[in-house]
């Protein structure tokens, strides 16, 4: 990979620049023609903004449709154009297209494109490549209007920009060889691409084992080689639920939390037991608990400074008090109490495709306020191995079972209802700290090789930029 890195970049000076003119593109390009007349029944290919690439210039059809069901709230376009992202963030990210191959040659997409079609004088691809320049989009970001999370690039700047101009045979050697860099820049990148979808199923495979207890020798496996009893899984969980019992101290009479809903046609190994999240959490109110509905956190109510909020987004990236931390004032935080979490809770998010994504609050980060779509569970005291419970809730294990509860309509989510009767793998005490130690360690290896590749990927981006910069940089 670093080789073809390389080469790529050494290419990139290949082609000399050349003092050549330099034009407004509106005097070389028709921005937003009008579209051609045609039948109804005319079948034209349909492109979406999900349909083009970031950065690659690639795009695929969404299908064909009628001319008559994308005529009004579409933007049209042919064979041969440019399109080009206008709002953000899809233009910051790169989303453009030369189009070909379109049914009929003609196709309809998002209002959101620019449609840039080239005079004789100007090479489509050519003009791909010039306007995906990150110094291109970085300028026209600058120039964007509109409301906060919905800006657009205007087309005055558009008009006004100015674009070398070579001799078309020129453009066309240009282009054959940005194309064979790029070639040789994807190849690199699918390479990469590829070793990071072996490492995301080794990952999981890995908690599969995990929780499948194939991952360490079972206690009870040692305990016959050794000729000793053991403390098993269920032992555990009736000491768990008897110090729930003993240190009651709510209102009414002490219920029992109610035990999982065990998948059907799953076993565990001998000394595990199934146990649910009501089962396991410290039993004190609100141990296991969601966010706060949206009329008890409002926007409002966010401060610079106080005690910190976690958002799904923090869960996902494991990643807690950044510059980007939100707060509100201790007075609100006392409001939300029942929402409020503490160093070594585990935090689990309720939505998303899928939901269930698991991570321990670090001891290093102060009390907090977790908000809509997020669930807390604060474990037992006699469960100290909490990352046992973290790597089991991210397994395929679990994964599944989420899949099946999450319901809704317009957001699917899982309730705290549901949640709470997951069943999760509960093995002898000793033998969580033994697959803790496994599953830490191999995955340090995989974060270590996801790290490299994503150095890697990162770099391509660099180097593709760089090839493009070196052409598009007139010489004195």
């Amino acid at each position: 990979m670093n080789a073809t890195l390389e080469s790529s970049q050494k290419a990139g000076r290949a082609v000399p620049n050349a003092p050549w003119p330099m034009v407004c593109i509106k005097d070389v390009v028709e921005i937003n023609p009008r579209p051609a007349p045609l039948p109804d029944d005319t079948l034209v290919s349909f492109v979406p903004m999900k349909c083009v690439e970031e950065e690659s210039g690639r795009f695929v059809s969404a299908g064909d449709k009628r001319v008559v069901e994308v005529r009004k709230g579409y933007t049209a376009f042919r064979d041969g154009d440019v399109i080009w992202a206008k709002v953000t963030p899809c233009m910051e990210n790169g989303k453009a297209a030369v189009l070909t191959g379109l049914t009929n040659g003609v196709g309809y997409g998002s209002t959101e494109f620019f449609v840039l079609r080239p005079s004789a004088q100007l090479d489509s691809t050519y003009l791909l490549h010039f306007i995906l320049q990150k110094s291109f989009r970085q300028r026209a970001a600058q120039h964007m209007t509109g409301a906060v999370g919905l800006r657009r690039v205007p087309k005055s700047f558009l008009e006004q920009q100015e674009i070398p101009l070579p001799p078309l045979d020129e453009q066309r050697r240009i282009v054959a060889e940005i194309e064979k860099q790029f070639t040789c820049l994807d190849a690199g990148v699918a390479a990469l691409r590829r070793v990071q979808a072996n490492l995301k199923r080794y990952r999981a495979a890995v908690l599969k084992a995990a929780c499948e207890g194939r991952l360490v020798p079972t206690e009870a496996e040692l305990a016959r080689k050794e000729n000793r009893t053991f403390e098993t899984g269920e032992q555990l969980l009736q000491h768990i639920l008897a110090e729930r019992r003993k240190n009651w101290s709510g209102r009414g009479k002490y219920k029992e939390p109610t035990p999982p809903n065990v998948p059907i046609a799953t076993t565990l190994p001998d000394g595990w037991t199934w146990v649910s999240p009501n089962q396991i959490s410290a039993g004190w109110g609100h141990s296991l608990a969601i966010g706060p509905f949206g009329s008890n956190l409002k926007v409002a109510d966010y401060t610079e400074s106080g005690v910190p909020l976690v958002f799904v987004r923090n869960i996902r990236s494991d990643d807690f008090g950044s510059t980007k931390t939100v707060f509100v004032s201790a007075k609100k935080a006392a409001e939300l109490k029942a929402h409020q979490i503490s160093p070594g809770d585990i935090l689990v998010t309720k939505m998303g495709e899928p939901p269930g994504d698991a991570c321990l609050y670090p001891l290093s980060q102060p009390v907090a306020v977790i908000t809509a779509d997020c669930i807390k569970i604060a474990l037992s005291p006699l469960l100290t191995e909490t990352s046992f419970f973290v790597h089991a809730i991210n397994s395929e294990i679990i994964r599944s079972q989420m899949r099946l509860i999450t319901k809704g309509v317009a957001q699917q989510k899982v309730s705290l209802g549901r949640f709470g009767t997951i069943a999760l793998p509960l093995p002898p005490f000793a033998e969580q700290k033994r697959i803790v130690a496994e599953v830490e360690r191999r995955l340090s290896v995989i974060d270590k090789l996801a790290s490299v590749a994503m150095a890697n990927l990162n770099r391509a981006t660099r180097l593709r930029q760089s090839i493009l910069r070196q052409i598009f940089t007139q010489s004195d």
